[in-house]
């Protein structure tokens, strides 16, 4: 086992500006870290840098305690799992794990023994004598690392290598990788592009945008405190609701804005850097934007009610927002479309973005006051 540390890595093809720049980052010995972010952002770039299967063109990268910018993929301690599963379909699943180990010139013993082990772990033992096109799609990427476990690696690479299976057999396969995270203790790199995949089995996400990062943190931290309205609006499904406004006043313990179409809300935040007429973003998850006839903040007109069995999405048009505004509702609420609505949000559960999209710093509801003024015509 093995940390990673990455030191002011950058990265560039030829003369072309840099594709990664800024990228520093530590990685714990037995950690599991997950890239996520766009497409196009620079998760499986950075990933196949600390393979070695990319040239690094600025700063350091080290494995444990040696930099490895300059050494070869096969020295560096590493194991990478792709996202095709690259089987031999005429080998065995035990030859297939025994490949590499008859190529460095292990002896049988040691072969069997890393094989049988590396099976039994992933509970594929039953099936060494079976050849790939007898497995399911799982089955074979239980194999794929498999071959990794035998080289007995200090690193895990895996990229995005659930995204050939079905939605059934992927969350089996995040809990095998779990499990398989917990019995090996071993540091453990994951590039995926599905955020639900990187905040079940992160120990730490790194969120990554145009080649660089924009946030690094546990799975809970990005969900209740994003750095800025990228990740606010990355980590969630359905992602944060936005809200436009202004702010009425502010102070080091609550903002006030007016929102955009009519209405007023208090937002639990240090406003210290606002003044009054500066422009905001308001931002509430789905499960806090509530249904409230009494006293809303916002109105809007329901175009949609999303019924997903033991809760539904209702979605609104609203003039306080771009996209859609969406609300997490019983699933015993009935709502018409096209009727008219009103939602309220706890000051405690708003979050606030500055008019360059950082996040305000959130303080507790014990220090605020409480309440939001009902929508004004």
């Amino acid at each position: 086992m093995a940390s990673v540390t990455l030191k002011n890595i950058s990265k560039r093809y030829g003369d072309s500006p840099e594709v990664m720049r800024d990228i520093n980052l530590d990685i714990a010995d037995g950690e599991f870290v997950v890239f996520v972010g766009p497409s196009g952002c620079g998760k499986s770039t950075l990933l196949r840098m600390i393979a070695g299967l990319e040239d690094i063109s600025g700063g350091d990268l080290a494995i444990g305690d040696e930099r490895v910018n300059d050494v070869p993929p096969s020295k560096r301690g590493i194991a990478m799992v792709f996202q095709s599963y690259a089987l031999y379909p005429h080998m065995s699943l035990y030859d297939n794990m025994a490949f590499g180990l008859k190529l460095a010139g292990k002896s049988k013993e040691e072969i069997h023994k890393a094989v049988t082990k590396a099976a039994a772990i992933l509970h594929i033992d039953h099936l060494l004598d079976r050849k790939p096109k007898a497995l399911s799609g799982g089955q074979r990427q239980r194999v794929a690392i498999g071959r990794a476990i035998t080289r007995e690696p200090k690193v895990f690479l895996f990229d995005e290598p659930l995204s050939n299976l079905d939605a059934a057999l992927r969350v089996k396969m995040r809990l095998e990788f779990s499990r398989l995270h917990q019995d090996l203790k071993t540091t453990m790199i994951y590039v995926t592009h599905d955020q639900v995949e990187a905040m079940t089995l992160a120990d730490k996400i790194v969120v990554l945008s145009a080649g660089r990062i924009e946030q690094v943190g546990s799975p809970k931290t990005l969900y209740h405190h994003p750095a800025n309205r990228f990740v606010a609006g990355f980590i969630g499904s359905p992602k944060m609701n936005f809200i436009d406004g202004v702010v009425a006043s502010a102070d080091n313990q609550n903002v006030v804005v007016d929102i955009k179409g009519g209405g007023r809300q208090t937002a639990c935040v240090n406003g210290e850097s606002l003044r009054p007429g500066d422009a905001v973003t308001l931002g509430v998850r789905p499960e806090y934007l509530q249904l409230d006839s009494e006293d809303p903040s916002i109105g809007g007109t329901v175009t949609t009610v999303e019924g997903l069995g033991d809760f539904s999405y209702l979605y609104a048009e609203s003039p306080a927002s771009e996209e859609p505004l969406v609300s997490r509702i019983p699933d015993t609420m009935e709502v018409a479309n096209s009727s008219r609505v009103g939602f309220s949000i706890k000051p405690h559960h708003c979050h606030l973005f500055n008019k360059e999209g950082l996040a305000m710093p959130r303080t507790t509801p014990a220090q605020s006051r409480n309440g939001s003024p009902a929508l004004t015509s």
